[in-house]
């Protein structure tokens, strides 16, 4: 079941938050076809928001393939959008490495734009559709904030 959390002053239209706090549950397993999506006046009486914008939230993901609202008994979900296996190391990896980064002493903003640096390099933004990068960049070297060493210089080098 998804328990929908609604922020007034993100900006973000409520219906859309709606939308995309259901395509995360599906994305990460929460939801799976076939499970029920809690009925409007649910929704309604968790987030005190009109019923009217939770059904445009759920028209759109029905719009989208996503659910399918079946007359007198809810909207269920048809497709999942997730890939990882259940058995995927991961969470647990990608946990363990924020974990490191909160340990280190990183705020929430740090390790939210480390994390969007690198998937930007590895998922640049392109059109609706076009999937992942084929591959990684090729491994740069070391950056100067990087080096494990002095850089090198051509005073006192014999070659």
């Amino acid at each position: 079941m998804v328990d929908y959390r609604i922020d007034r002053h993100s900006g973000v239209a409520t219906y859309v938050q709606i939308v995309q706090q259901t395509k995360l549950a599906l994305r990460l397993g929460l939801l799976a076809p076939g499970d029920k999506l809690p009925t409007a006046r649910e929704v309604v009486e968790a987030t005190a928001v009109n019923p009217n914008t939770v059904l445009k939230a759920y028209r759109e993901l029905e719009r989208e393939g996503l659910v399918e609202a079946r007359r007198g008994l809810g909207t269920f979900v048809q497709r999942s959008l997730g890939t990882t296996p259940a058995d995927s190391p991961l969470p647990a990896e990608l946990e363990a490495w924020v974990s490191r980064a909160r340990a280190a002493g990183l705020e929430r903003e740090d390790v939210a734009a480390l994390f969007t640096s690198v998937l930007e390099t590895y998922y640049p933004a392109g059109p609706p559709g076009a999937g992942p990068a084929p591959g990684p960049p090729a491994a740069p070297g070391p950056t100067p904030a990087h080096r494990t060493e002095p850089p090198k210089t051509s005073q006192g080098d014999p070659s």
